[in-house]
């Protein structure tokens, strides 16, 4: 049964949540400041931790953005999003601030294992999630177990070259998926405040850019279908889950041929699927 605490620290915000008997039982969040050092974040941690009743040694899941090495170390792909974290070792300093019952991942690979598991991918073996939000992120699930590597980079989808694209990535690439099809590349060429404003606004600057986003999520698509076998995709964030933008990416992917295309659904535990899956790994590898 998944219990314990949970944090999941992303480019915009971090949430944080008591969950007992595999439910989020209490959720607090507050605004990511992207410009913080590690000893800001985790103070900002500790601070909504406490609120929900924390206690040092209880279990504690964290799932941050960002690559995540298998020594714990901590660095920014995109410098954009975390500019102060730069190499350090986010699972030391965390086991020092609140015990030794920590574990910590990526929050992307975090939510398609507890996808995988517990929700849009239940009941099939090759399984992928993407988040469309701030930023585009991701995760494989294979019988039942995510893609991981030593350096941490496996599974930052976003960072995926694509065909549609032409800007330079936060992460210094060019032409990514991330830099064209995510809620920061919408608002970019939209020229909207930001996402939201953008499906909002119904002009032809916003109506193509978000064609594009989805334009570049089914290729991805299509493209992970050909590298993975994939039974189904699940899509979430506040882009991915935003209304129509689903069937637009289901319309791009219809113009793949047809052994490229491969079932896309929408995500099905929304804000918690991160918060959820890091306090899943942690249980597996108890």
């Amino acid at each position: 049964m998944i219990e314990g605490y949970a944090i999941d620290l992303g480019g915009t915000k971090t949430a944080v949540a008591r969950v007992i008997a595999g439910r989020v039982d209490a959720r607090l969040q507050a605004p990511t400041n992207g410009d913080a050092t590690i000893s800001q974040q985790i103070d900002m941690m500790a601070e909504l931790l406490g609120k929900l009743g924390f206690q040092t040694g209880d279990k504690l899941g964290v799932a941050v953005a960002g690559r995540v090495d298998a020594a714990g170390r901590w660095q920014a792909v995109n410098a954009r999003t975390l500019s102060q974290i730069g190499g350090e070792n986010l699972l030391e300093s965390l086991r020092h601030r609140f015990g030794n019952n920590v574990s910590v991942m990526n929050d992307a690979a975090a939510a398609a294992l507890a996808e995988a598991k517990l929700g849009a991918g239940k009941g099939v073996d090759h399984f992928a999630y993407l988040t469309v939000s701030t930023g585009v992120g991701g995760g494989i699930v294979l019988n039942g177990r995510p893609v991981q590597s030593t350096n941490g980079l496996a599974g930052h989808l976003g960072f995926v070259s694509s065909p549609l694209g032409r800007d330079v990535c936060g992460s210094g690439r060019t032409g990514t998926v991330e830099s064209t099809a995510s809620g920061r590349a919408i608002a970019r060429a939209a020229e909207t405040a930001d996402a939201k404003a953008a499906f909002e606004a119904d002009t032809p600057l916003a109506r193509a850019a978000i064609d594009r986003s989805a334009g570049a999520i089914a290729r991805l698509c299509a493209d992970l279908n050909a590298i993975f076998g994939l039974d189904r995709v699940a899509l979430g964030g506040s882009v991915g889950l935003a209304p129509g933008y689903l069937q637009r990416v289901l319309s791009n992917l219809e113009t793949e041929p047809e052994l490229f295309r491969v079932a896309v659904v929408p995500a099905a535990l929304g804000h918690d699927s991160a918060l959820l899956g890091v306090l899943l790994t942690q249980g597996e590898k108890e």
